[in-house]
């Protein structure tokens, strides 16, 4: 009996502790999706990452994913926001521009291999008739 009686305190004390943080979880969702307003940069459940372009709506929010194409998702939606550290950003930029190489240094036969898919295919075997 007293076996019985322990088993259910910790079962009890597990199920607390499940809910307290479920809780927990939830208003702090409740509040990311509160504070989101344009301008944020944000990431999907789905891994998409975009600018919100327009949070007027109570239930939507639209994000413009590239240049031009602007897609709209329901608040739930969203994970998280992303923190762009402006440092990081300019030595991004920077490095980009020192790998850029200009010159051209294929060749002929390189590009006929590039238009049949990228797989260099063997010429095909001379056979001697009998």
């Amino acid at each position: 009996m007293e076996l019985l009686i322990v088993m259910m305190a910790g079962l009890g004390l597990m199920m607390f502790f499940a809910v307290r943080k479920q809780k927990k979880e939830m208003q702090a969702q409740h509040q990311l999706q509160d504070s989101l307003s344009e301008g944020d940069r944000v990431r999907t459940t789905s891994g998409l990452e975009g600018v919100i372009v327009d949070a007027s709506d109570d239930t939507k929010i639209e994000l413009e994913i590239a240049d031009g194409v602007v897609t709209t998702w329901l608040r739930p939606a969203v994970r998280e926001k992303i923190e762009i550290d402006e440092d990081e950003v300019d030595e991004d930029v920077d490095e980009t521009d020192e790998d850029v190489d200009t010159t051209d240094t294929t060749d002929s036969d390189e590009d006929d291999t590039n238009e049949r898919g990228g797989a260099q295919v063997a010429p095909p075997l001379e056979h001697k008739g009998k």
